[in-house]
């Protein structure tokens, strides 16, 4: 079918035949106007293909090409006729530094005569490659199936309007049999994940029921939400110096306190699109639908870097969040790796966002902590206290203890001869009942 190679460069997927190993591809990294491609770079890396040159030109984005003509001409011949022992002999990908549309793709692509990404695609292929569950990879496969369907129309619009000279005709009646075939496993595949999604709903629902808290873990890709899932659940989860090493959800409990829940997920990223990242709902739904949000960032960091990170964060929890009112904690990973002024630099840039003070901590060291821990215990269950049980009546303490258990979080227990002294952490509705309830039979106690 005509443009099947751009197809490729839509996802890496060509008719169901998906490649997810890039390892060692020499790729051209093509840069309009001033933009910083640092991100880019990172992105393509993490999936070990390796970027030869970067090409720039001054000026606005090419409406058709993004590259000028001319320059993009150049390129072409060059990627073409490469000449032995050129440093881009072997280049068989060109990137784009920009969320190009479908007309730019099948253009760019067909003066160049190589697979091309713009940076969507990247991200495509590289979520792609790290996809490791049935969920996961139906989210990936959604968004790239609806990423592939728009550069398909603009081939068949291309075709049937004879801007694609050799095409038309029977060929374009083929790519709108394609386009259907892709619109109807998209929604076959949609259907499957509302399933997921209806099933991790009734999860959520049980563990309220249950009166279990959530945690939601949320942040830029790569701020250290995974590092930081491990330390406070004691739990072993893939944790990487990479980009989007999480795709899909993990919950685990706290390891102060099991009626704690804890959940990570996929990071952040600047101007992924909307549709693109509608295909993880789900996934994000499990942590954004929390009691309480730890929004990480990673505090090593430049400081223009992690404003530009934060309210990237920021704009994406608010825009799926339907309570205004949930609690929100700033955490700041890896202050292992920052000097003090770099600490507090890094401190400053969160507090000019109108964001609280932020919780300074290091998953490597521990350091921090500690300190993160009550606090998250404070918000949810209030600070704590110390309730002493009297024995009386000729009832037991034991039934009274069991009662509070079910209501509060214990974190200490010590006998006081027949008595039971125990430290929680209860709502104060909650402990104002109970303390009704037994009347003189429970007392805050004071060592």
């Amino acid at each position: 079918m005509a443009g099947t190679d751009v197809l490729a460069g839509a996802g890496g997927m060509l008719l169901g035949a998906a490649r997810t190993d890039h390892a060692g591809r020499r790729a051209l990294l093509l840069v309009r106007g001033e933009d910083e491609p640092s991100e880019m770079l990172a992105l393509a890396s993490t999936m070990g293909i390796v970027v030869v040159d970067t090409v720039r030109q001054s000026g606005s984005v090419d409406p058709r090409t993004v590259l000028g003509r001319g320059r993009l001409d150049e390129v072409a011949d060059l990627v073409q006729h490469v000449p032995e022992g050129h440093p881009w002999r072997g280049v068989d990908l060109v990137l784009l530094h920009v969320n190009a549309t479908p007309r730019q793709l099948v253009a760019t692509s067909t003066v160049l005569g190589v697979e091309v990404w713009d940076r969507v695609r990247l991200l495509l292929s590289l979520f792609n490659a790290h996809a490791s569950s049935v969920e996961a990879r139906t989210q990936v496969r959604i968004a790239r199936l609806r990423s592939d369907r728009t550069v398909l129309r603009e081939l068949i619009s291309q075709e049937t309007t004879g801007e694609r000279a050799g095409y038309g005709g029977a060929g374009a009646t083929g790519a709108g049999e394609v386009l259907a075939a892709l619109g109807r496993e998209v929604e076959g595949l949609r259907r499957r994940l509302a399933r997921h999604a209806r099933a991790q709903a009734e999860r959520r629902r049980q563990r309220v029921r249950s009166g279990a808290r959530t945690v939601g873990l949320a942040g830029y890709t790569n701020a250290g939400k995974s590092s930081l899932f491990r330390a406070l659940s004691g739990k072993e989860v893939l944790v990487e110096d990479r980009l989007f090493s999480t795709l899909e959800t993990t919950v685990g409990r706290m390891e102060a306190s099991p009626r704690v829940l804890l959940a990570d997920t996929i990071g952040f990223i600047d101007a992924l699109p909307s549709e693109t990242l509608e295909a993880f709902r789900a996934t994000l739904a499990e942590a954004l639908e929390c009691d309480l949000l730890l929004l990480t960032a990673d505090a090593s960091d430049p400081p223009d870097e992690l404003h530009r990170r934060l309210t990237t964060s920021l704009r994406e929890v608010r825009e799926r969040l339907e309570d205004d009112l949930l609690e929100v904690l700033i955490v700041l990973s890896k202050v292992d790796r920052c000097s003090v002024e770099e600490r507090h630099v890094a401190t400053k840039v969160v507090l000019d966002l109108g964001l609280p003070s932020p919780f300074l901590v290091s998953s490597h060291t521990a350091e921090g902590m500690e300190r993160l821990r009550d606090a998250i215990l404070t918000h949810l269950h209030g600070p704590a206290v110390d309730l002493r049980l009297v024995e009386g009546d000729g009832r037991a303490v034991a039934a009274m203890e069991a009662a509070l258990r079910d209501v509060a979080l214990v974190e200490g227990r010590r006998e006081a001869g027949a008595d039971v002294v125990l430290r929680v952490r209860v709502d104060r509705a909650d402990l104002e009942r109970f303390m009704a309830e037994h009347g003189e039979r429970i007392e805050r106690f004071r060592s």
